[in-house]
């Protein structure tokens, strides 16, 4: 991966997690997020995108999976032995799938439990709060209100803000277009890109939207059965015809996955 003049932040090495002590779900997988930047990690459903973000968050064991091979890295320390909590308080958090709130909770009582594993002061943890309020001021407005109650489009932007309130440096953002109007994801993004560019949060960013993902981020994988079959710059990725085919529908032909698209030209190099 070209990480130009930034340092690499995170660093997912050959990794392979089973789960159940039998199901290899990812094989080999490597990855890099160099730090102040935006990667997507592309693919279809049950290519392995949410499997990567939990074994970078450790979240893994809930679900009886396991890193069995490699080995994961943050600002060059490894890191997949650590508790969530303790990853958390290294700068590494995570927005699950699914817009997960606390729907007993009001939105801004939402927020704030996202500082707890700070040692912020009342007055900090304010300003954190104002801060998230000017990059979701729909959820200014609705502060008051039971998460449970409010939109699907409020409860994505509530998850984001609660993982700013932990002030990290790399959110793990796990579909975030999943369920939502495209009007509102055109919103999420770009409220994402803001983030990056003047918060100087880092991304690793799960998407099925590959078109959304790749006008935001900086740089992508794609993966299909738990493996990365490509990666490169956004702008690459958005300009490769096999890419258009099988993930923008820009071609009419009727070939099934990336995979094969690889095998035919391999024989048809082959045969030439």
């Amino acid at each position: 991966m070209d990480q130009s003049a930034n340092s690499t932040l995170l660093s997912v090495n050959n990794i392979e997690v089973i789960y159940d002590h039998v199901i290899l779900v990812l094989k080999g997988v490597s990855l890099g997020v160099p730090e102040g930047q935006i990667v997507a990690l592309l693919g279809a459903n049950g290519a392995g995108k949410t499997t990567t973000l939990k074994a970078v968050s450790n979240l893994l064991s809930a679900e009886r999976g396991e890193v069995t091979k490699g080995s994961i890295e943050f600002r060059g320390t490894r890191v997949d032995r650590l508790t969530p909590a303790e990853l958390v308080r290294r700068g590494v958090i995570q927005v699950m799938e699914g817009r997960h709130c606390f729907e007993h909770l009001t939105v801004e009582e939402n927020l704030l439990t996202g500082a707890f594993t700070r040692k912020a002061s009342r007055t900090e943890i304010r300003r954190d709060l104002e801060l998230v309020y000017s990059y979701f001021p729909r959820l200014k407005e609705r502060r008051a209100s039971l998460a449970g109650y409010t939109s699907g489009g409020e409860q994505q932007m509530t998850a984001i803000g609660r993982a700013l309130m932990a002030r990290p440096s790399m959110i793990l953002l796990d579909e975030p277009s999943m369920g939502l109007a495209p009007q509102l994801v055109e919103e999420i993004f770009g409220i994402v890109k803001n983030l990056n560019e003047k918060e100087h949060v880092s991304f690793l960013l799960a998407e099925q939207n590959v078109l959304m993902a790749l006008r935001c981020a900086d740089y992508g994988y794609i993966l299909e059965n738990g493996r990365v079959m490509m990666d490169g710059t956004a702008s690459d990725l958005a300009g490769n015809e096999d890419v258009k085919e099988f993930y923008l529908g820009l071609s009419k032909a009727g070939r099934k996955s990336f995979r094969d698209v690889k095998h035919y030209r391999r024989r048809k190099r082959w045969l030439a």
